[in-house]
């Protein structure tokens, strides 16, 4: 692939990415929280907005279709950052590797730790997150 087209494919992914958390923010403020920061009791499903009504927020009652729509696009957000700092990765790259030839770390180093940490850790946030809702479902 050419750069010009890894740099557009690349620029996309941000691009989508940040239309997903303004989707994501939306509807939180729409809906007054979101699922992962509400529960399930007695078959009543609940969303709780952080600071939108207080420091500690406030229990909705919303539908389960709501509730699951809520949750889903909560455990959306952290591969979706993944990939927007990836492909930001992608696009910084040869500048990082032009400018950290002389460092401590190689730039070359450098992007390959960051990229290891940043899918590592969005890895292991999304997996919590599947399992949270996997758990409340139940």
């Amino acid at each position: 692939m050419d750069r010009r087209t890894r740099n557009r494919i690349c620029i996309w992914v941000v691009v989508m990415g940040m239309v997903n958390f303004l989707a994501y923010t939306i509807a939180y403020g729409y809906i007054g929280g979101d699922a992962k920061n509400g529960r399930v009791a007695n078959g009543v499903y609940y969303v709780r907005g952080h600071f939108l009504h207080g420091a500690e927020g406030q229990e909705t009652a919303v539908p389960k279709g709501v509730w699951i729509y809520s949750y889903v696009h909560s455990i959306s957000i952290w591969p979706t950052h993944a990939a927007v700092l990836l492909s930001m990765l992608v696009l910084a790259r040869p500048h990082i590797l032009a400018t950290m030839k002389d460092g401590f770390v190689s730039g070359a180093t450098f992007v390959t730790v960051f990229a290891t940490v940043v899918v590592v850790a969005m890895a292991f946030t999304t997996v919590w997150f599947v399992l949270d809702f996997i758990g409340q479902l139940n």
